[in-house]
């Protein structure tokens, strides 16, 4: 179907109409109740999120931010509609949604409206959540900042137009679009709770600062860790020769490792000899770093194979005493990185640089290579298990968007 006929490319059966243009004030009204006779408190205010929808403010940042009198708050009842009128740059119209929880009360800085008999509320939320943001009738709500932005009145901010469908539909719509962000919900959740569980094992599964043994270990394992030499685990790998099919031309990505370049890392055109040039090549586990971005993320394991990479960085392949995957945790953490920084040594202005040779000097704590192995295998199939679970969200939220598109005019 065209969308130009005011018919949506995908409908639920059974619904066939044009969907009605109409003034927004046609839809919903502003709600003008407010909290005079003090039946709410401070620990009733509402905050709006964009992750979390309408919220009691302390639960969601742990106190309330009310002034000295909340007698002027607006209330807000179980299917009323809350707009945030200083909008977020991302959300060019503000943030609006339906109230499903309990009653509570608003700022000044919020507009509550209520919804009229022909339009259900959860569909008013759904329909600024799609690209109807942008669509150039709504100028009212259209952000020019805060200060101008408050100077629009909450009947004013009604008088855009917008495209409706009958109530019906309107309401399958939005029950269906409310399973699916439930369904992302969970996934967010979970996504959550493992990346916590992994923040919180990686803290008692490396001994403290000036301790010996981990809080947390593997059985069968007693001994302390002991301080090694860098140049105990890890070797320098400095082999260098033009990119090949082998070791193809590859980038270093701060938080990712080894990754095919993208346009924003290719500089191959700045570079007059181009196949005679060299490079120094990496292979698999090997330990990489730009010392003068350590603290953007520029520093850990090669996961990806044979590559051809810049000089500048330096590469170590490990020893017989160390397991890759786990020196790729241990010389991560902020406390072996922060030990790096203090050996940095200027070069040029605005650049640093580590030295290789100081690089071995530094010390780390380790395990036998055994127990070093078994943690290492434990952080990898739990980082597979985050991968997989934030696969699953993205896909979820790439098929919402998708669906935002079709199921609207």
């Amino acid at each position: 179907m065209e969308k130009n006929n005011n018919k949506p490319k995908l409908r639920f059966p059974g619904f066939t109409d044009p969907w009605e243009q109409r003034e927004l004030n046609e839809c919903i009204e502003t709600s003008n109740e407010k909290n005079s006779d003090n039946v709410y408190t401070k620990e009733d205010v509402l905050s709006v999120s964009g992750d979390f929808g309408i919220v009691n403010q302390i639960e969601l940042q742990g106190r309330s931010f009310a002034g000295a009198s909340v007698s002027n708050y607006g209330v807000v009842n179980t299917g009323n509609i809350v707009y945030t009128k200083s909008p977020l740059k991302r959300n060019p119209f503000g943030i609006i949604k339906t109230n499903k929880g309990k009653s509570g009360i608003v700022s000044t800085l919020y507009a509550v409206y209520k919804p009229k008999e022909n339009t259900n509320p959860n569909f008013v939320q759904c329909y600024f959540e799609s690209d109807y943001r942008l669509n150039k009738y709504l100028k009212p709500l259209v952000n020019k900042g805060a200060k101008n932005d408050m100077k629009v009145s909450d009947d004013n901010a009604l008088l855009g137009l917008v495209i409706f469908p009958s109530y019906e539909e309107q309401t399958e719509i939005s029950a269906f679009l409310e399973i699916l962000d439930n369904l992302i919900t969970l996934h967010q959740r979970k996504l959550n709770h493992l990346q916590d569980k992994k923040k919180s094992l990686l803290q008692k599964m490396f001994p403290k600062n000036g301790e010996d043994f981990p809080e947390l270990r593997f059985p069968g394992f007693t001994d302390p860790w002991e301080r090694r030499k860098v140049g105990e685990l890890l070797i320098e790998r400095n082999t260098q020769a033009p990119k090949s099919d082998e070791y193809p031309l590859m980038a270093f990505v701060a938080y990712e490792g080894v990754a095919p370049k993208g346009d924003r890392y290719n500089r191959e055109f700045l570079v007059s000899d181009e196949d005679n040039k060299k490079y120094k090549q990496t292979e698999y586990g090997d330990f990489i770093y730009s010392s003068n971005n350590l603290t953007t993320g520029s520093i850990g394991l090669n996961k990806y194979g044979k590559a051809s990479i810049s000089p500048v960085y330096s590469i170590f392949q490990p020893t017989e005493l160390a397991d890759s995957d786990f020196i790729g945790r241990v010389l991560v953490r902020k406390s072996f990185i922060n030990q790096m920084i203090r050996w940095r040594q200027g070069v040029i202005y605005g650049q640093w640089r580590i030295h290789e040779s100081d690089f071995v000097k530094m010390e780390a704590q380790a395990p036998s290579v055994v127990e070093q192995k078994q943690i290492g295998d434990f952080f990898n199939n739990l980082d597979g298990l985050i991968i997989l679970h934030q696969r699953k969200l993205n896909h979820l939220q790439e098929q919402k968007k998708a669906l935002l598109q079709q199921m609207f005019v």
